[in-house]
């Protein structure tokens, strides 16, 4: 024989006379049936319905009561059983037009939520889903160190490349690059000596020959 929804076992915590509606109690706590503690919570909180912060504030409750009085830990349970049911409905009365007058409503509801432990094999998945998401979180944090370190060295000051730029990694200036450079530098030097040799006797020559023209032109002239 199945068990009844209210009598299932578990830690409960009842919200009685609540001012809310049956129907607005129960659209609320059909997110959370089934569903793992914290996860409930952090359903609740995102709920934009106003019956969900009172479905938080009792299923909080519950997992106090199933911490300090069945010592059990809030993590390793689900949301077992939840529901609502009718309270106390109030009549008031609104007047109309006409001398006549409409009646009004306030319901009332029952909440009850009741948690209980998962089962093992559930419980194994989850701690193995927890452990995995430790390792990866902690693989990426030790690589982000590495990469920080890296950057810090002195040794790799050195300017990066510009996006698309391809850079040859194979060379490595020495000491037979910078012997090159001197011999290159040297040779250089030779060849600029050798011009301005060559322009500064292109210039006495021209002097003298300046100068062998004014006699002659002084002769004609006497």
């Amino acid at each position: 024989m199945a068990v009844k929804t209210n009598e299932r076992p578990g830690t409960r915590a009842v919200l009685r006379y609540c001012h809310l509606s049956g129907y607005k109690a129960r659209e609320v706590l059909e997110l959370i049936r089934g569903v793992e503690y914290a996860r409930s919570l952090e359903i609740l909180d995102h709920c934009e319905r106003s019956a969900a912060p009172v479905v938080a504030k009792l299923l909080r409750s519950a997992g106090a009561n199933a911490e300090h009085n069945d010592g059990l830990d809030p993590d390793e349970l689900f949301v077992a059983s939840c529901f609502a049911d009718e309270g106390s409905t109030l009549k008031r009365w609104r007047p109309r037009a006409r001398g006549r007058a409409t009646r009004i409503r306030k319901r009332t509801c029952h909440i009850t939520i009741i948690l209980a432990r998962m089962p093992d094999e559930q419980l194994a998945r989850r701690r193995a889903r927890v452990a995995a998401e430790a390792a990866e979180r902690r693989a990426r944090r030790v690589a982000g160190a590495r990469r920080r370190s890296r950057a810090e060295q002195p040794g790799e000051s050195a300017p990066s490349a510009a996006a698309g730029e391809v850079v040859d990694e194979t060379f490595a200036p020495g000491a037979g690059a910078f012997e090159t450079d001197a011999a290159e530098v040297e040779v250089a030097g030779d060849e600029v000596a050798g011009n301005e040799m060559a322009d500064t006797a292109g210039a006495g020559a021209e002097s003298a020959s300046d100068e062998a023209v004014e006699p002659a032109a002084q002769e004609e002239e006497d």
